[in-house]
């Protein structure tokens, strides 16, 4: 299974950008997906989440300016970040617990993408 992002950028202060993650391979069902960010210095956090029925959480920090979604059908998910600010600059990493069908019988494991750098201006 690979998780493959997309959409990062540098831009200016106040302009959006759309993250998309795409997960391919043995796949048989995706629940939760997420995006987390790291800045330089810092630890992971948790950006935004959403369930396999479309439930989402996120950051007090991004809350009213992100919005996470998810197409089912194309194993995908985004993250549509307006009103950038120079604080959301980081590596954002999609994250998703997927469900594969073993040897052993059906399993779910956490897969990572390889990350994507944001970077906002002032």
């Amino acid at each position: 299974v690979q998780l493959v992002e997309s959409g990062g950028g540098l831009v200016q202060a106040g302009v959006s950008l759309r993250l998309s993650c795409a997960a391919s391979g043995s796949i048989s069902s995706i629940n939760a997906m997420g995006w987390y960010r790291q800045a330089p210095g810092k630890q992971r956090e948790l950006v935004a989440a959403i369930s396999s029925g479309g439930s989402t959480n996120y950051a007090d920090s991004v809350k009213g300016r992100f919005t996470i979604s998810r197409d089912n059908a194309k194993n995908t998910v985004y993250l549509q970040m307006n009103s950038l600010r120079p604080e959301d600059t980081a590596v954002y990493y999609c994250n998703a617990a997927i469900r594969g069908l073993g040897s052993s019988g059906f399993y779910v494991r956490d897969y990572w993408g390889q990350g994507t750098q944001v970077t906002v201006s002032s």
